[in-house]
């Protein structure tokens, strides 16, 4: 299922930083406007604790994520509207992405050129935004509105920086007020881009000496996840456990048929087990037994975190 989140915002706000910690792939930085042109396009892998238990309860040969896709589009201005900044063709990207996740700058640095005069999250919010409501005053075509699409806030923090959150001016609570109802997560950019190559124990220490204990890109992506309305069911076996993507509220054969079309058009019926359980029962064959297993039929609507079995003709 290919459906994809740009990353948007200001220039200089650490977009392009956030790709790279994302995907792992090179893409160009800049520390002025208009560094990056064209898009670059990145698929990640949904972080799941489940399916990485299940792949260990089956001795999988094979531990294939659920994936999704991000689109790092270059910086908006003010006037990207009217064909300001090479405006019309960033609008085109959004236009073509399903969900947004706006990036918003909540340090100061006079270090780091800002497009704006001071550095204010709900400024930068309000001047993105109205950009994407005047392009849509230009767009007959509803469905073709960039202001509607899903949105997640992602905060870009600064370690050992004037973080917003911590200066306490007014700023930081006009944001919170703000997002009270919305969708967001805080990332650390930089440093999530700094520790993107190394390993476990090399990751950790470098955490502890940035202070940043938390993985906030993980927490983006499985947000941005459930921002695009998908969940995750599994198959799992000996050779393979696979986390399958679909939208939240599939029935059983439109899940199948994330597997193959054969699973959607001769649907016979599901064997469904929550992962839990299975792990708990210790076996199929257990979990059968038990009565854990249900047969489940078309009508069924997939639930996060079942693992299927499914029956065509």
């Amino acid at each position: 299922m290919a459906l994809s989140i740009g990353i948007v915002g200001l220039p200089n706000v650490g977009k392009s930083t956030l790709f790279n910690a994302l995907t792992k792939k090179s893409v160009l930085i800049a520390n002025y406007p208009f560094a990056t042109i064209d898009p670059s396009v990145g698929v990640v892998a949904v972080p799941d604790p489940r399916r990485e238990k299940l792949a260990a309860f089956s001795n999988s040969k094979k531990d294939v994520p659920a994936a999704v896709e991000f689109v790092d589009i270059a910086g908006l201005v003010k006037g990207a509207s009217e064909g300001e900044g090479l405006g019309n063709q960033f609008l085109q990207h959004i236009r073509e992405v399903d969900a947004i996740a706006h990036v918003v700058r909540i340090f100061d640095n006079p270090n780091i050129t800002s497009t704006q005069e001071h550095i204010d999250p709900m400024s930068d919010i309000e001047l993105i935004n109205t950009e994407l409501e005047l392009a849509d005053l230009n767009t007959k075509d509803p469905a073709m509105h960039v202001s509607k699409k899903p949105v997640l806030y992602v905060l870009n923090k600064e370690a050992g920086g004037h973080n917003l959150d911590e200066v306490k001016d007014g700023r930081w609570e006009r944001l919170m007020e703000f997002l009270a109802d919305k969708k967001w997560v805080i990332v650390d950019a930089h440093v999530e881009h700094e520790l993107k190559d190394l390993g476990g124990d090399d990751k950790q220490s470098f955490r502890q000496e940035y202070g940043v204990f938390e993985d906030g890109i993980n927490d983006l992506i499985r947000t941005g996840y459930e921002l695009l309305g998908l969940i995750s069911f599994f198959t799992t076996g000996e050779d393979e456990t696979r986390a399958w993507t679909v939208k939240r509220g599939s029935m059983a054969p439109r899940a199948g048929a994330a597997i193959h079309s054969d699973f959607e058009t001769k649907f016979i019926r599901a064997e469904v087990i929550e992962w839990d359980k299975l792990i708990a029962a210790g076996s199929r064959g257990k979990a059968r037994e038990l009565g854990q297993i249900r047969t489940e039929g078309k009508e069924y609507v997939v639930k996060d975190g079942d693992v299927i079995e499914f029956l065509h003709g």
